[in-house]
């Protein structure tokens, strides 16, 4: 929580729930909107002791934050994770969908069972959170999705049904900006490129592929991504809403 920051405090009085923030990009979220002062409640469906250590690295700082144990892929969970911040921290200003899971095969192999659970936390997790959410906020409010760089550009083999639910998670945002611009609520869509998470780390069996497709010759970082979200949640970017904004080092160029 070193990094330098233009305006830091900026969303000091608002209240965010960032989904799947335990871990890699979600944590690296959660911490960034504390420290530009935001209340954060994070969900975690296994890893409760990651998603209290970034609890406790945000509290240290001294911010407020919750961990919210929430499978995104359960609609019941989904609606008590949001039900449970706006009780404990008072309001809710911004959601951020990060939670996600992939899976991937050729399609005539894809299992139905791993296609349900996909369209399970990466579609109707992302549905239901926002639905609910959306509920609780006010002019000014925030709607931030993680998607992918695949509706874009796929690149690969075997990522056809992931590329799916990402794609549908985009035609949400541009739709959800119309529905909700006349409340004064924005929404938007980062679309991450190749960035070194758990799920995808750099020095994993994809890295060296990966490298060469991307114009930079990185993968990039959770907190680069953490910053264009944070820019998303703040005032700074009030006239922006039904926006995909690209994060991949190049890739899809």
């Amino acid at each position: 929580m070193k990094e330098t920051i233009m305006s830091a405090k900026e969303l000091s009085g608002r209240v965010a729930l960032v989904t799947g923030g335990s871990r890699s990009m979600g944590a690296a979220i959660a911490r960034r909107l504390a420290f530009d002062g935001a209340s954060v409640a994070l969900t975690f469906h296994q890893s409760e002791d990651r998603a209290s250590s970034v609890v406790e690295e945000i509290e240290a700082e001294g911010g407020r934050a919750i961990a919210v144990r929430a499978d995104s892929g359960t609609p019941g969970d989904v609606r008590a994770a949001v039900a449970r911040t706006v009780k404990v921290l008072g309001s809710l200003d911004i959601l951020v969908n990060s939670a996600g899971t992939i899976a991937m095969a050729p399609i005539e192999e894809f299992s139905f069972a791993e296609y349900e659970r996909m369209v399970a936390v990466n579609i109707t997790g992302t549905f239901i959170a926002t639905k609910e959410a959306v509920a609780h906020m006010k002019a000014g409010g925030r709607i931030i999705n993680i998607g992918s760089v695949m509706p874009r550009y796929v690149g690969f083999a075997n990522f056809s049904v992931y590329a799916l639910t990402k794609g549908a998670i985009h035609g949400f945002t541009r739709g959800l900006a119309r529905d909700l611009g006349p409340k004064g609520i924005t929404a938007n869509v980062v679309m991450p490129g190749p960035i070194d998470t758990d799920m995808n780390p750099s020095d994993g069996p994809f890295g060296d592929v990966l490298r060469e497709k991307i114009a930079l010759g990185r993968y990039g970082e959770s907190q680069e991504i953490a910053d264009i979200v944070a820019f998303l949640a703040s005032s700074r970017s009030a006239f922006v809403t039904g926006a995909e904004i690209v994060a991949d080092g190049g890739m899809s160029a």
